[in-house]
């Protein structure tokens, strides 16, 4: 089976910046999607949908509190030992 990567909705703000920090110091692979190519490839924005927010398979997971819930989640799912962060 193909492991799905989690997708990564971000801005230009800092909170996705440590976003990304936070999931790349700790190895989660992920895909990173600019909110804004909603606008240039759907025709549409996302008015509800703020950044930085992380959709996979466990759910969604919106701000910084819930990318490191998703830490939790993704580190109780492969039963390995979390890993201490400098972000939290």
């Amino acid at each position: 089976m193909v492991a799905r990567k989690p997708v990564l909705l971000i801005d230009d703000g800092e909170n996705s910046k440590l976003a990304i920090e936070i999931l790349e110091f700790n190895n989660i692979k992920f895909v990173e999607y600019h909110i804004k190519n909603f606008e240039n490839n759907c025709c549409v924005d996302l008015p509800t949908t703020r950044a930085p927010a992380l959709i996979a398979p466990e759910g969604v997971f919106r701000n910084l509190e819930g990318i490191k819930e998703y830490l939790r989640v993704e580190k109780n799912y492969t039963k390995s030992e979390p890993s201490e962060s400098a972000y939290w």
